[in-house]
């Protein structure tokens, strides 16, 4: 088990990859937002550790299932560690948007798991997200909400304009300010 108080947590389609109203459904589909992967390989260089949190309620809508995710998180894990960089993790609710579970953002059961799995201190973990609901978990969690504009981070911008987290461009903006200002 790593045991560091640097992490950062992401969401994965919008902030990682392009999102798609239609699902990123196989690994042909899943494309890195530029600059996404190169911001990961940063905050490891910068002694980061980097985990994914994401629903994935394509499959429970019947649209890929667990044996397809995991190619599409396969080929991530892949293009990342070409750039010398390292997902640690990834935490993923597969269950659609009306479930009672504990995991689906906004709820922050898989930002509180994965800090129980690592030991690390949420109040000092950034959660970086595209969407409303990523906020939200972040904030319920205890986490410090980032926003990005890729993705549906334009349109969270425009329905939450008076939001107080810190919003920028796309993932590697984000990090270039975390790494200047630790």
């Amino acid at each position: 088990m790593i045991i560091t108080n640097r992490f950062v947590l992401l969401d994965r389609d919008g902030v990682i990859n392009e999102d798609s109203d239609a699902f990123i459904k196989t690994p042909e589909e899943w494309l890195p937002i530029p600059g996404s992967l190169e911001a990961i390989a940063l905050l490891n260089q910068h002694g980061y550790q980097v985990a994914v949190i994401t629903n994935q309620s394509g499959v429970a809508r019947g649209l890929f299932d667990l044996a397809m995710l995991e190619k599409i998180h396969d080929k991530m894990y892949r293009m990342v560690d070409e750039l010398g960089g390292k997902i640690i993790a990834i935490y993923f609710c597969p269950h659609n948007a009306g479930s009672t579970c504990e995991c689906r953002k906004p709820k922050p059961g898989l930002l509180l798991q994965c800090a129980a799995d690592y030991g690390f201190d949420l109040s000092t973990t950034l959660m970086i997200g595209d969407s409303y609901r990523d906020l939200q978990a972040g904030q319920a969690a205890g986490a410090l909400p980032v926003l990005v504009k890729t993705g549906k981070g334009g349109q969270t911008l425009s329905e939450h304009p008076n939001l107080n987290y810190p919003v920028f461009d796309n993932l590697y903006d984000a990090v270039q300010q975390l790494i200047a200002n630790p």
